[in-house]
C-alpha cells in the first residue's frame, strides 16, 4: 500500500451520477492495485451479495451473546427465531 494519500478526482455527488464504468474507471486510477485485483474482488463481492436477503425477506435466524450492563458477555444467548412476532431492534458493532 502507497504512503501518500491519494485525492477523488470527482467529488461525490459526480461518483453518485456515473454509470459502473465510469465509477470502475475513478476507483482504479485512485487505487494501488491492479485491474485484475479489482476484477477478482468485485465478482467476489457480487457473489457475496447474491446471498443476502432482499428488503422484505426473512432475516436468517442466528443466535446473539447477551451483553450486560458492563457490555460483557453473560453467558446467555438468544435467538433470532424465538423472538418471531415480537419487536426486535439490532446494534451491530463490536463490543469486544
Amino acid at each position: 500500500m502507497s504512503d501518500t494519500v491519494q485525492i477523488s478526482p470527482v467529488n461525490l455527488q459526480e461518483y453518485s451520477a456515473m454509470d459502473w464504468e465510469g465509477k470502475r474507471r475513478v476507483w482504479l486510477e485512485i487505487s494501488d492495485i491492479t485491474e485484475e485485483q479489482f476484477e477478482t474482488h468485485m465478482a467476489a463481492q457480487k457473489a457475496r451479495e447474491e446471498g443476502v436477503p432482499k428488503v422484505g425477506e426473512a432475516a436468517p435466524d442466528f443466535v446473539a451473546d447477551i451483553l450486560g450492563r458492563d457490555w460483557q458477555r453473560t453467558g446467555e444467548t438468544v435467538r433470532l427465531s424465538d423472538l418471531r412476532d415480537k419487536p426486535v431492534g439490532l446494534v451491530f458493532g463490536s463490543y469486544t
